[in-house]
């Protein structure tokens, strides 16, 4: 049978009581302009403040949104919780500032729904591309680790971690089943954790021969980011140097 719902859209969400209802009015005032189905699923990373809270609350008058509970393991598996759950034909992952504005989506859509590709990514880079309010360290930061990322594993992708991105649901589904950075089956951790997971599914959709498109969206930088500059600096790199070394030793039977 032909799956009614069109996109799934996914946010993961760990200690977002301040932000998760601003994000979820936005959503919801975006889809009430759309007609065709959809679904919100907010994967709550084991959250311990009143995120879930605010969710159920939200359920009560929004039957397309969904609340799945997590232990605390990170962004990444939390994000694979919500994709194991998605039924929709295209399924999204959005970071829950909103930082690249739902009203995106569109454009994302179109190259994979009219253009054929299997992903597409939202990119702060390229002609069209707006980067507002972003201090200049986190800039500097951000083409610094691009560099690497080219350099080491991934070359062609101009901007590799902007939260915000599209893919035909099977062709997500498929790539999970191959990551080795982080999985569902990750030990539970404390605090936050930022990764380049991103990376992984980037490079691991590249070795299957799935198409991939960039697209230049507007992106504002978010305050309350809980990126630390110099501790998830350190991390990105590191995930994408076990990610190039993983390549070398044959790990990703793709």
């Amino acid at each position: 049978m032909e799956n009614k719902i069109k996109i799934s859209i996914v946010i993961p969400a760990y200690n977002e009581q301040g932000r998760i209802e601003r994000s979820l009015r936005r959503i919801k005032a975006f889809f009430d302009e759309r007609t065709y189905e959809y679904e919100v699923i907010v994967s709550d990373d084991g959250s311990t403040d009143k995120t879930l809270e605010i969710v159920k609350k939200f359920q009560e008058s929004w039957p397309e949104l969904k609340a799945l509970e997590n232990s605390h393991k990170g962004k990444a598996p939390a994000i694979i919780s919500g994709i194991n759950n998605a039924i929709g034909e295209y399924v999204l992952f959005t970071d829950v500032d909103l930082s690249v504005d739902i009203g995106e989506l569109p454009k994302l859509l179109y190259a994979v729904e009219d253009r054929g590709f299997d992903v597409a990514i939202a990119s702060r880079e390229g002609k069209g591309a707006k980067r507002i309010d972003e201090p200049t360290i986190r800039h500097i930061m951000g083409r610094v680790f691009n560099y690497l990322v080219q350099l080491v594993i991934l070359h062609g992708i101009n901007d590799t971690q902007c939260g915000f991105k599209l893919f035909r649901t099977s062709a997500a589904v498929d790539i999970f089943k191959h990551t080795l950075l982080y999985s569902l089956d990750d030990k539970i951790i404390t605090g936050g954790k930022v990764s380049a997971f991103d990376v992984e599914i980037l490079y691991l959709a590249k070795r299957m021969g799935l198409k991939i498109k960039e697209v230049p969206v507007v992106w504002i930088y978010q305050d309350e980011s809980k990126v630390h500059n110099i501790k998830d600096s350190y991390y990105n790199a590191k995930d994408v140097l076990v990610v190039r070394l993983n390549s070398l030793l044959g790990k990703y039977k793709v």
